[in-house]
């Protein structure tokens, strides 16, 4: 019997970026890098462990905007094109380097990358949602979801309706693309206020993720800490981060991405390269951009020449760690065990980009991590979240603490000087979608008006715009958007209003703004 457990959380998110009005928008290639670098590649290491007999557990959320673009088949065929130009500059590179040994080891080494990518892409048909799916069906992976569109829930928690719109969009999108109710949900921005449980329970979840200190100054005080989930009193469980986990691999100082040996991200063949040579494969503008292809390591964190990239070398360093972190876990777990007289669950979740776009030998970690817990060791069992509750049922009763897994731990990410400018805006759309809900439409163009300004003011109500004002990148892209989104329902709004819709404009409208085909408005009707 185990003396504990670990469950590693994958939190899968894009913000919901589709453009089939403009041939190229930059920002969609958020997700064609996020297939390439963190999807498929995960998807790689299931097959892998699935082919070898390990039974691996993992809890991982995709979020309706992510699921959403996943199964669009517009985004799907320009990921195809994408793929397409990233194997023609390989190919380029595999020549031009023909007399550099080791730059022509790695560009044959991207070259079967690629290959392999598009062997994934294709075995599944470009249903990636399909894939993991399949995954959900064996109970190998607990597939979890998030609010509707990631909107940040205490910030909106004076307008009850839109927070319940959030999680019941949320659990119809992910009951029409998995064919069940989802279990779980990964709280967006892991942000909980008090009283949210509630409304947890009522969309038929039964867990949720939240920061440690979420779980450390609960009332009462928590037994066991973050080691053990608690229970709300309406019955929801919650699950805390444990920090020295997340840390070791979260952190690029004293975590494991920080390796030298591993991929240097910000040294890009896009912006490497001569101009004229690269011009076919950046913006059709002209300006540059990633690439995904990139030659150096780390090397060194003080400046200075970067060394190159040797993929076998930084494997060998993904297989170390994960050796370190299973010891690690091993001992942690042991030592909790003791001091608890129970079996201590460790839950150690992260952004699931993390493992691949961002510490691009993120998914050999998990790939060795699971085969090393399955084949050198008998003190924890990975499992996955809906596993666990199964197992153990009786928890102690507590009330969490407001809490999110942003800076400082609370709020103030997501309302700042950079950003607070939005909220007036998101409040007013709120009572104006609220107010149209107990409307009964004259017709079939105003029904179709009605749920078209429920999905804009959703679209508005993403945390991501506000997240990206504050770190500073992409912001006239994160302003424009909930500027067009909310426009467009204050729009939508006076025609219904003054019965006067526009029908070929809300028609552009539709097609632009297609997330959540089956959406009902009367959802913001008074709980």
């Amino acid at each position: 019997m185990s003396t504990g457990y670990v469950a590693l959380v994958l939190h899968a998110h894009l913000p919901f970026v589709r453009h089939p009005e403009s041939d190229y928008v930059l920002e969609e290639e958020w997700l064609y890098e996020a297939i390439t670098e963190t999807y498929i590649p995960l998807l790689r290491v299931f097959d892998g462990l699935k082919r070898d007999g390990i039974d691996f557990k993992l809890t991982m959320s995709m979020t309706p905007p992510l699921v959403s673009m996943l199964a669009d088949p517009l985004l799907q065929e320009r990921y195809v094109d994408h793929l397409s130009q990233l194997e023609k500059l390989i190919s380029l590179e595999i020549d031009r380097h023909e007399f550099n040994g080791h730059m022509k080891y790695l560009a044959e080494y991207y070259a079967n990358e690629f290959a392999e990518t598009r062997r994934v892409w294709e075995h599944y048909d470009g249903n990636l949602v399909k894939a993991f799916k399949q995954y959900l069906d064996s109970n190998n992976l607990e597939i979890i979801t998030c609010g509707a569109t990631h909107g940040y829930l205490p910030l909106m928690k004076m307008y009850p309706q839109a927070v319940w719109a959030q999680l019941q969009v949320a659990c119809e999108s992910y009951e029409e693309h998995f064919g069940r109710a989802p279990k779980g949900i990964w709280l967006p921005e892991c942000a909980y206020y008090e009283g949210l449980e509630r409304m947890v329970a009522d969309a038929g979840l039964r867990y949720f993720l939240t920061d440690g200190h979420g779980i450390l100054y609960a009332r009462p005080r928590p037994r066991y800490g973050t080691y053990a989930p608690i229970f709300t009193e309406s019955g929801v469980a919650v699950f805390g981060r444990d920090q020295e986990s997340s840390q070791q691999v979260w952190s690029s100082k004293v975590g494991y991405p920080g390796a030298v040996e591993y991929r240097e991200f910000y040294k890009d063949l896009g912006w490497d390269a001569d101009y004229d040579y690269i011009k076919p494969f950046i913006m059709p503008n002209g300006e540059r951009k990633n690439t995904g292809i990139k030659y150096h390591k780390i090397t060194n964190k003080g400046g200075g020449e970067k060394g190159l990239y040797d993929p076998y070398w930084a494997r060998e360093k993904a297989a170390d760690h994960a050796g370190d972190f299973m010891v690690n876990r091993e001992r942690q777990v042991e030592h909790l065990n003791a001091m608890m007289g129970r079996a201590p669950i460790v839950v150690s979740p992260y952004d699931a980009e993390l493992f691949g776009h961002w510490w691009y030998e993120g998914p050999w970690f998990i790939d060795y991590l699971f085969r090393k817990s399955w084949y050198d060791q008998n003190t924890f069992e990975m499992t996955h979240l809906a596993d666990y509750l199964r197992g153990n049922p009786t928890q102690q009763v507590c009330r969490p603490s407001q809490s999110s897994w942003g800076y400082k731990g609370f709020h103030e990410y997501w309302l700042n000087q950079t950003n607070a400018w939005v909220y007036p805006h998101l409040h007013k759309g709120a009572e104006r979608t609220i107010e149209l809900s107990h409307r009964d439409p004259a017709d079939t163009l105003e029904l179709r008006a009605l749920n078209q300004v429920a999905r804009e003011l959703l679209l508005a109500q993403s945390s991501d715009w506000a997240f990206i004002m504050r770190t500073g990148t992409m912001v006239p892209y994160a302003v424009r958007r909930t500027r067009s989104h909310l426009m467009r329902l204050e729009k939508l709004y006076n025609d219904i209003k003054a019965g006067e819709i526009d029908s070929g404009w809300l028609e552009k409208v539709e097609a632009m703004d297609n997330i959540f085909p089956n959406i009902n408005y009367k959802v913001y009707r008074p709980l």
